[in-house]
Formats: C-alpha cells, structure tokens, sequence
C-alpha cells in the first residue's frame, strides 16, 4: 500500500471550554473487610499519579492537593522517577516549621524536599500479595504500620519496581462507610472495627 491510498481526516476547530479525558478508575462506593483489597486500591495503571517535583515549595504541594482532591503526592524527579512522597499531614503538621527553623528558611520557603519520606525510607507492599489480600488485610497493615497510606508495587521479570497502587485509610474508611474523626491511624481503625461489629 501506498500512501495516496489513504484518504486525509477531515478536521474541525477546537470548541473553547474543552476539557480532556483523563483515565479514571470506579472505585466501589461500599467495601467491607473481607472484600479483595484491590477493590480499595488507588490503581496508578488506571488513575494519573498526582505528582511534584523536590524543589517545589511545600505551598505549591499543599495547592496540588487540594486542587486534586488528594491527600499524599509522588515526589519524582525529571525523568519521573519516584524520589519519595510528600502526605497532607507532612505539610499541615509541624514539619514544615522543623525545617524552616533548622534551615533558617521562612515558612514558605521550605522545599518538598525538606520534609518528604524519600525513597530509602519508604516500605512497599507487593501487588503480587495485593491481588491476593482482603481489606481487611490493608487495614491491619496499615493500623501495624500506624500510617494513612500503603504504595503497592508491581515487579517486572528482572525484579525492578515500579509504584503500581496506593492505599489511603481516608478512602478505606469511607468505603466501609465508617467516618474518621482522627489522623491517628491506630485510634481511626479501632473505632473502625468497634463500628462494624455492631
């Protein structure tokens, strides 16, 4: 075949106000504990990566979030790959004031970079033991744990990462339909727990 058998596309002129698609995952408004986990599982193969730079201030991640609707952001490099992550409570806590006296920076001086967990500190669930979990699973690692989030990563055939889901128990608990009235985690699901076997 050649080229002058293909006929061109017509072609018309972008309406103003258009938005553009963007990969969305259905996440199951209800869950219960013995639901698969991946039911409650941020899917990054289906859902963009919300994601900042470690040299952007920690203003300019706090506006991310909200503008997002999130509550953690991937900390990536130039060429993406993840440096760490940033979380709402990172930034709203005192850490950002920790920095900034200890670097003698203004508040709003203080970078990513300052109060992040980098990569070396971060513990990863594997998507491999993901797929085979319940929720409850999650919410007993991550009530171990004492954190609001999980990175789940999946491994290719030369045992290399990559950051495959997230869990938040912000999400878990609103699919299990429990309110969470704390940022400790350890507190938030046993209440969880003492409201579900009512």
């Amino acid at each position: 075949m050649a080229l002058r058998d293909y006929s061109p596309m017509s072609a018309a002129l972008l309406q103003p106000g258009v938005g553009y698609a963007q990969p969305s995952q259905v996440v199951p408004e209800k869950a219960a504990l013995d639901d698969p986990a991946v039911n409650v599982m941020t899917d990054l193969t289906r859902v963009t990566a919300v994601i900042i730079l470690p040299g952007d201030t920690v203003d300019e991640a706090h506006r991310r979030m909200m503008q997002r609707g999130v509550r953690l952001l991937l900390v990536v490099d130039q060429d993406r790959k993840v440096l760490g992550l940033i979380t709402a409570t990172d930034i709203l806590g005192e850490k950002p004031v920790l920095a900034a006296s200890e670097r003698g920076l203004r508040r709003e001086e203080v970078m990513v970079r300052d109060i992040m967990t980098p990569q070396e500190r971060l513990e990863v669930l594997a998507m491999t033991d993901v797929r085979a979990a319940k929720v409850g699973h999650v919410v007993a690692t991550l009530q171990k744990a004492g954190r609001q989030h999980a990175v789940v990563v999946d491994h290719d055939g030369m045992g290399r990462q990559t950051v495959r889901g997230l869990f938040s128990a912000t999400q878990i608990a609103r699919q299990l339909g429990v309110a969470i009235l704390t940022s400790e985690v350890a507190r938030t699901f046993s209440e969880i727990e003492s409201m579900l076997a009512r």
